[in-house]
């Protein structure tokens, strides 16, 4: 049900892929599919971002570091240099 919600959203490439559980020492385990299929490797940095609402906690995003590095780089370069100009 929440997969069809997502896909139904216009522009959205967003998909459900699996429902994971926090153990005890606050770890998770993605599982092997999601991990192929995100070309995730044992020793990949991710930048955490988090999102509230209504001032709660709602959602955590994982974005790798190299390819957030690298948008915030090209985001931010252009702006910049027209600052300086």
């Amino acid at each position: 049900m929440a997969e069809k919600m997502i896909k139904s959203v216009p522009g959205c490439q967003c998909q459900v892929d699996a429902l994971i559980t926090i153990d005890g020492r606050g770890q998770i385990v993605l599982p092997k599919e999601v991990r192929e299929k995100a070309d995730i490797n044992a020793g990949d940095k991710f930048v955490v971002i988090s999102h509230q609402s209504g001032g709660k906690g709602c959602c955590l995003f994982l974005i790798k570091a190299d390819f957030f590095s690298e948008t915030v780089k090209n985001t931010l370069e252009p702006l910049v240099r027209d600052i300086l100009e």
